[in-house]
C-alpha cells in the first residue's frame, strides 16, 4: 500500500512560500511558510502534519487492539504535540508527546493504561519516528 502527497517550495527560506497537497485531496494546495513552522503565519507546516498523523495512528491503533480485547470505545480523542529543536546537527523532531483521552464501556484503568502505551509503541507512526515518545492515557466515565 502507497500513500501520496507532494509539496512546491518558491523563493529562499525565510521570504519563500510553499503549498502541500494530498492524494485524496483533503490537503489541496494548502500554504505553509517560515513563518507558518517557526513563527505564527497562517498555514501549516510539516511538524503539526507529524502531529496530526501520530494521533490518528495512535487512536486507530488503540481501537484496533480494544477489539481485540473484546471492548469497543465510545470515543478515543487524542492529541499529539510534536516538539522540534535547532540541535548541534541542525533542527530535529526530539519528542511526540500523546495525550489521550477515551470512553471505554467495561474497561478498568489498569487495561486501559497497559493497552495504551502497547498502542503507543506498536503504531505505525511511532514506529516511523527515530524520537522519545510519551503518553498520558485517561480513561473518562463511559455513559
Amino acid at each position: 500500500m502507497k500513500r501520496k502527497a507532494s509539496a512546491e517550495w518558491q523563493g529562499s527560506l525565510k521570504e519563500g512560500k510553499g503549498n502541500i497537497s494530498t492524494e485524496s485531496g483533503v490537503l489541496s494546495k494548502t500554504q505553509y511558510s517560515f513563518g507558518t513552522r517557526f513563527e505564527s503565519g497562517t498555514g501549516t507546516n510539516p511538524e503539526e502534519l507529524v502531529a496530526a498523523a501520530h494521533a490518528a495512528c495512535f487512536s486507530m491503533q488503540l481501537s484496533a487492539l480494544l477489539g481485540k480485547a473484546g471492548l469497543v470505545p465510545d470515543k478515543i480523542a487524542t492529541s499529539a504535540v510534536v516538539t522540534f529543536e535547532n540541535l548541534e546537527q541542525g533542527w530535529t523532531v526530539t519528542e511526540s508527546h500523546l495525550q489521550v483521552t477515551a470512553s471505554i464501556p467495561g474497561s478498568t484503568p489498569e487495561s486501559f493504561g497497559k493497552l495504551a502505551e502497547e498502542a503507543k509503541c506498536g503504531c505505525l507512526m511511532s514506529r516511523l519516528l527515530n524520537t522519545t515518545i510519551t503518553l498520558d492515557a485517561k480513561l473518562a466515565a463511559s455513559h
